[in-house]
C-alpha cells in the first residue's frame, strides 16, 4: 500500500497487528487527527479524549503555540548531544529550575528514564552524602505504584504480568503499603540504609488512589526526621493535572505561592515528565537542590538527546501554556463538577460504586471484578458514543480530558458518561 492511499481503521490495525509487538492492548479506534480536547478517527469520527495520553496532552492536542515553538526549533537546531553546549538548554534549566524552585534539573527524555534517573542520584547521594555502606542503600516504595517498566522499575512492581519471566530482578527496594503512615514509619526506622522514600502523590495506574490529606505532610516530616530523600514521581500528576501545579501541593489554591500553604510538600527529588512538553515531544526531568545534585559528576549519567534543543524549547512552551491560559484553575473547577455530578448518578446505579479523584484526574470504579471485561465493554460503548477511555485494574475507568476542555464540553462528556452506564444498569 501507497503511504500515500487513505487507510481504513481495520487495515491500519492489522498492519499493527503482524508487524508491531504486542505489548498493548488499545481500544480498536485510528485516530489520525488531535486538536483540543477533540481526536478523530481515520474514517472522520470525532471524539473527546478523555485519556490525555495518560496526561501528556493537559494543554490540548496539537496546542499552537508548542506545536509553533518546535517547528521553529527544528529548522535551526535538533541535537547536538551534551558533547557540546547549545543555546536552549542553559535557558530552559533557569527557567524550570525557578518555575519549581529547585537549584538544578538533570534532562532526560521518557518519565521511566526520568524515575530510574532518581534512584541513581538518590543511592549515589546516600553512598556520598549520607554515609550508608556502598551497595547497601535501600528505597522504600509503595505497592500498587507504576514507576515504568525498566527492569529496575518492575522489579519492586506488584503488577506480575509486568514482571512475570523478566527476572533476575535489581534489589535495595522495601515495600510498604499505599497510604499507610504507621508502615512508613516502620520502614524508615528499620535500618540506617534507608536512603529514600519513592512515592506517587496519587496512584494513577491503581485506580486513581488519592490518600489521605495529610499523608504526604506525614511522609515528609518523616523523612527529614530521618535523613532520608523524599521522592515525588509527578510523572503523571503534575502540571495542572489535578487542580495544583503539582500534587504535592496538597490543597494550594494556586492564587498565592505554593511554599505558603501549608499543606505544601517540598520534594527533595521532584520527577516531571508527558505534559512538560504538552505531548508534542518526549521531554522528562529530574529537579533537586544542589546538596543531592552535585554527587552527579561528568561521565556518571546522561543521555544523548536529554536536554536537546527542541526539547527545551518546547517545554518551556508548554508550561507557559500552563500558565497563560489558567489551565491550574480551570482543572480545579471542573473536577469538583465532574465529580459532583458523577456521585449524584452513582447513588442509585448498581454498575458504578464510586467516583474519586482529584483536579481533573478521576475515575469510576466499576460494580463487577478485577477480572471480568465489563469495564472494557463500558470504554468500548463510550467510544460509540463519542469518548475515549480506558480501564485500568480491569474494574476501574480512568477520565482524564485535556485541560484546556471547558464547562460546556465537560457536561457534555458527563452526559455522554452517564448515558453509557445507563446501558450497563442492572435490574
Amino acid at each position: 500500500m501507497s503511504v500515500l492511499e487513505k487507510m481504513s481503521s481495520t487495515e491500519a490495525i492489522a498492519l499493527e497487528n503482524k508487524y508491531g509487538a504486542h505489548n498493548y492492548h488499545p481500544l480498536p479506534v485510528v485516530l489520525s487527527r488531535g486538536e483540543g480536547v477533540y481526536v478523530w478517527d481515520v474514517e472522520g469520527k470525532k471524539y473527546y479524549d478523555f485519556l490525555s495520553a495518560y496526561s501528556a496532552v493537559n494543554q490540548g492536542h496539537c496546542h499552537p503555540k508548542i506545536v509553533g515553538a518546535l517547528i521553529e526549533q527544528a529548522k535551526i537546531l535538533t541535537l547536538t548531544s551534551r558533547a557540546f553546549y547549545n543555546d536552549k538548554l542553559g535557558v530552559y534549566e533557569e527557567y524550570i529550575t525557578n518555575y519549581f524552585g529547585f537549584d538544578k534539573v538533570l534532562p532526560m527524555n521518557t518519565g521511566a528514564e526520568a524515575v530510574e534517573t532518581a534512584l541513581k542520584l538518590c543511592r549515589k547521594w546516600a553512598y556520598e552524602t549520607k554515609g550508608i555502606p556502598e551497595n547497601e542503600a535501600q528505597i522504600i516504595v509503595c505497592e500498587g505504584n507504576f514507576h515504568g517498566r525498566t527492569t529496575t522499575i518492575i522489579s519492586f512492581s506488584n503488577d506480575e504480568n509486568a514482571r512475570k519471566n523478566f527476572g533476575p530482578y535489581t534489589t535495595g527496594f522495601l515495600k510498604i503499603p499505599y497510604n499507610d503512615i504507621e508502615a512508613l514509619r516502620k520502614a524508615i526506622t528499620s535500618s540506617k540504609n534507608i536512603a529514600g522514600f519513592l512515592v506517587e502523590p496519587i496512584q494513577g495506574e491503581a485506580g486513581v488512589f488519592v490518600p489521605a490529606e495529610d499523608y504526604l505532610v506525614k511522609a515528609k516530616v518523616l523523612c527529614e526526621a530521618n535523613n532520608v530523600l523524599f521522592i515525588a514521581d509527578e510523572i503523571q500528576t503534575g502540571i495542572a493535572r489535578t487542580g495544583s501545579i503539582l500534587a504535592v501541593c496538597g490543597n494550594c489554591t494556586c492564587e498565592d505561592k505554593c511554599e505558603k500553604q501549608a499543606s505544601y510538600v517540598t520534594p527533595d527529588i521532584l520527577i516531571l515528565g508527558k505534559a512538560i512538553s504538552g505531548g508534542a515531544y518526549p521531554v522528562s526531568a529530574v529537579l533537586a537542590n544542589n546538596a543531592i545534585m552535585d554527587v552527579i559528576k561528568p561521565g556518571q549519567h546522561g543521555s544523548t538527546f536529554g536536554g536537546n534543543p527542541i526539547a527545551s524549547a518546547v517545554a518551556i512552551a508548554a508550561l507557559e501554556v500552563v500558565d497563560n491560559e489558567n489551565l491550574i484553575q480551570n482543572a480545579r473547577k471542573l473536577g469538583i463538577i465532574f465529580r459532583t455530578e458523577l456521585a449524584k448518578y452513582i447513588e442509585t446505579s448498581t454498575i458504578a460504586t464510586l467516583v474519586r479523584g482529584k483536579g481533573l484526574l478521576n475515575a469510576i470504579v466499576i460494580n463487577d471484578s478485577e477480572q471480568s471485561d465489563t469495564a472494557w465493554n463500558i470504554c468500548m460503548k463510550l467510544a460509540e458514543n463519542g469518548l475515549l477511555a480506558k480501564p485500568t485494574h480491569g474494574n476501574i475507568i480512568r477520565f482524564a480530558p485535556p485541560l484546556v476542555m471547558n464547562e460546556e464540553q465537560l457536561l457534555e462528556c458527563i452526559s455522554i458518561i452517564i448515558k453509557t452506564l445507563k446501558a450497563f444498569e442492572r435490574t
